[in-house]
């Protein structure tokens, strides 16, 4: 006990946080990245290279993207390929305006609900060929280039065809999550070593790794166009791989895919406009969180304070009984998404929160890892982009020799009957990676992401509160010490069963940490805080600031 005592006043006598040496900000790693005439910030920094010599040939932001997008999924297979879904907000420079794109795939058509319940399925398996739905991506780059793209998608993606057969050094944390995926993956099923190790062995940090494979597939599509991916020989083998392991995926599915260009939604946030995409994703719970904490005055309210974190965990746990009810593809459920948005709905929210942690239902309304990357153009265009496979590198599915492996978002369905996100064939599953952006007075302010499943729209209010309620800066807004709380209901069936868990970074004082254990919650450390990455606009002076996460291995670079 005395030693415990020692602890305590230890902790609370002294805070864990990084401290920029010269200014002497409370919650930044580095400085911000300034240029002029473009900026790239992704999670990989050979990534970022890749698009800022995109930028440099005189490609647009979607260009950039793209190109860095394909090296991510040679170079950072643990989170993304184009074995899964894209989703991107672009502002377009010509039009002033927002444009959202939907390029996540469906469920198998020859998969029905009956199937599951048959064979005494209580949910959908996280590895396999049955939570495999249609890859989104490569028709994802395809739209995004015919409507802003400039350079020829043959050099776009030269540079990362040119990594993999050349090679490239794997990263400390990359080689990380690749030893603990594909050792456990490879034991499983087949052609996940063949496409993951050299020689049997999983490449570690430093090692030079090549995917030839996957540069087949990249030099194709780069030549036949998309359908090169969803109608050619590429798709035959997809198909014929998940049928010989007992899966449902047919060349019809990928054949007469498409992706879908939708109008972002947005909140206004003490006089920002916060723009999300609709549901199959979760960005409106980013924006119902930002309503019900806008009633709150911050500008007493300190960051890292148990107030602070009271706040924003309530309102969490308000919008995810609403994303579990509510959230699913709209093709099949009419999700309510104006009424959610709407401020006098925030309000009735609010006033559930009291000052001890709360459990809730969701509003009576009638009606895993992931990449994301951002780049700003010279001419003013900017795009924000998630990419992801789920579940780290998908479902171990690897059709042989293309180099990549499939998603498995299938496993978002629920299985239970009569639900908004219910399995039914060519559904789109609930999806939880999603893009961000900022205007001001109709002008670009900030696109941003904060990659980490269900953390990403707690990630996403965190970023919008550090800028706008605690004036930190771009960096300092991705430092600053995360809050997660897990435990609400899932749009996969899991219901609260109690109030849940505050998991904390280091940098929150222990003072503060007991007063919300004495309001009632249960804290924590060790949670799963996502990455960032961000441009932000500075309109006066005609000049792009990146930032980058300082968690992984992530680089903004400008010129």
């Amino acid at each position: 006990m005395k030693y415990l005592l020692i602890v305590i006043i230890v902790l609370s006598s002294f805070q864990m946080f990084a401290q920029d040496r010269i200014t002497g900000a409370n919650y930044v790693t580095r400085s911000e990245v300034i240029a002029k005439n473009g900026m790239v910030a992704t999670s990989h920094p050979l990534a970022t290279q890749v698009g800022i010599d995109i930028l440099k040939q005189g490609g647009s932001a979607i260009d950039a993207a793209i190109a860095a997008n394909a090296a991510l999924g040679l170079m950072e297979p643990t989170g993304s390929g184009i074995g899964g879904d894209l989703f991107a907000i672009v502002w377009d420079a010509k039009t002033q305006q927002l444009y959202g794109l939907n390029a996540s795939g469906r469920s198998p058509e020859e998969l029905t609900l009956q199937y599951f319940q048959d064979n005494n399925y209580k949910k959908i398996p996280s590895l396999g060929p049955l939570p495999v739905s249609v890859p989104g991506c490569v028709d994802g780059w395809f739209e995004l280039h015919a409507k802003f793209g400039k350079l020829p998608m043959n050099k776009i993606l030269a540079p990362a065809i040119n990594y993999a057969n050349e090679g490239f050094p794997v990263t400390e944390l990359i080689g990380y999550y690749l030893q603990r995926s594909v050792t456990y993956l490879g034991s499983k099923f087949p052609n996940v070593l063949e496409t993951y190790t050299i020689n049997g062995k999983v490449p570690s940090k430093g090692t030079i790794f090549k995917n030839p494979y996957l540069a087949t597939t990249y030099s194709k599509i780069a030549k036949g166009g998309r359908d090169a991916f969803y109608k050619g020989a590429i798709a035959r083998t997809i198909v014929d791989f998940i049928k010989e392991q007992g899966g449902f995926l047919s060349y019809n599915d990928l054949a007469t895919h498409k992706s879908e260009w939708v109008q972002p939604v947005s909140i206004n946030y003490r006089g920002f406009d916060v723009w999300e995409l609709p549901p199959n994703g979760q960005g409106i719970a980013a924006l119902q969180m930002l309503n019900i904490i806008e009633q709150y005055d911050f500008t007493n309210i300190e960051f890292g304070s148990a107030e602070h974190i009271h706040i924003v965990t309530e309102a969490k746990k308000l919008a995810f009984e609403d994303r579990a009810k509510y959230y699913a593809d709209m093709d099949f459920a009419k999700v309510p998404v104006q009424k959610l948005l709407d401020k006098e709905y925030a309000k009735n929210r609010k006033e559930l929160i009291t000052e001890r942690a709360g459990k809730y239902n969701a509003g009576e309304i009638s009606a895993g890892e992931t990449i994301y990357l951002t780049v700003g153009d010279k001419e003013g265009n900017m795009v924000s982009l998630i990419q992801s496979n789920y579940r780290g590198m998908g479902s171990g599915m690897v059709p042989p020799k293309l180099g990549f492996m499939l998603q498995d978002r299938g496993e978002l369905f629920t299985l239970e009957e009569g639900k908004f996100n219910t399995y039914k064939p060519k559904k789109r599953p609930f999806h939880t990676i999603i893009p961000a952006f900022i205007t001001k007075n109709g002008k670009p302010y900030v696109s941003f992401g904060v990659m980490g499943g269900d953390f990403q729209p707690q990630g996403h209010v965190q970023i919008v509160m550090n800028l706008i309620d605690f004036g930190m800066n771009l960096q300092e807004a991705g430092d600053a010490p995360r809050i997660e709380h897990t435990g609400s209901s899932s749009p996969t069936g899991e219901m609260a069963v109690n109030r849940g868990e505050i998991k904390l970074e280091s940098g929150i004082s222990f003072n503060e940490i007991r007063k919300l254990i004495s309001r009632g919650h249960k804290v924590g450390y060790g949670g799963s805080f996502g990455g960032y990455q961000a441009i932000m606009f500075d309109a006066e002076n005609k000049v792009y600031f990146g930032a980058s996460e300082s968690r992984k291995d992530g680089q903004a670079v400008g010129y």
